[in-house]
């Protein structure tokens, strides 16, 4: 996969290449980065859960998930009930993996490399487990089930895993879209639909009550925060692998004594 990059970006990936250890692969260094990255996420989303329980528990920035819940059911109908419905499956276990890999196996085909695989397994697993670490830290309870539409969910409330998964994985599928696009304006309509998908992804969690607010705006952070974790490794790989690459050919260029 080819990386297309403005000259700061160029400068960025150059110098991460050069501060890296001479003993470091770019493969190893890329594993590295991400597995001490989703170390670090994985602590900053048990973080969060306190936080987000300490703010419940003094009435802070989680008294406004009532207002905004209620006029959210104020604006149901049944026909709206069921489109969102339909929708939020999309990003459920089920059809976001259907979804990933359909868009996976294109990008893999364009560009000839397993990276986007490593990219797209990378953070899927990771968005699971920051999932899986929040709701068992927090144990937050979802909105009462009368508020809810059908069908219910029962597992806890933070932080949203359909909305975290949704924006970490959108977050590199436009990410490996911007890097095979030629054009601007395909990389600038690439990144307005994901940016929509996710957002309308988290809206519809909070419309259909199976979700707080802070919920989804916490999944909104830490999907963000693992996706940039991933997109940084993929940065060190190319980094590495162009001084390595320079280096070499530099020492083929010298001549002989």
């Amino acid at each position: 996969m080819q990386l297309h990059q403005t000259k700061p970006q160029q400068t960025i990936t150059r110098r991460l290449g050069e501060s890296a250890p001479r003993f470091l692969g770019p493969y190893t260094a890329m594993w590295i980065t991400i597995i001490f990255g989703l170390l670090v996420v994985v602590g900053l989303t048990a973080v969060a859960a306190e936080i987000y329980e300490s703010i419940g528990e003094h009435d802070g920035a989680a008294a406004f998930d009532q207002p905004v819940l209620q006029w959210m059911i104020a604006h149901r109908t049944e026909a709206l009930d069921q489109g969102v419905t339909w929708f939020t499956h999309v990003g459920g276990q089920v059809g976001m993996p259907i979804l990933a890999l359909i868009v996976l196996a294109v990008i893999t085909w364009r560009s000839r490399s397993w990276r986007p695989l490593i990219l797209l397994g990378s953070v899927a697993a990771g968005s699971v487990a920051m999932t899986i670490v929040g709701k068992q830290t927090f144990g937050r309870a979802r909105p009462a089930m009368e508020l809810a539409v059908p069908p219910y969910e029962t597992s806890p409330s933070f932080p949203s895993g359909h909305t975290l998964n949704a924006t970490a994985i959108m977050a590199i599928v436009a990410y490996l879209i911007f890097l095979e696009a030629k054009r601007n304006i395909t990389r600038v309509m690439t990144i307005i639909a994901c940016t929509v998908f996710v957002i309308a992804m988290g809206l519809s969690r909070v419309f259909l009550g199976h979700h707080w607010l802070t919920d989804v705006l916490a999944a909104f952070a830490l999907g963000l925060a693992w996706a940039g974790v991933v997109i940084l490794a993929h940065r060190v790989f190319h980094g590495i692998r162009g001084v390595r690459a320079q280096s070499r050919n530099t020492t083929t260029a010298l001549p002989s004594e």
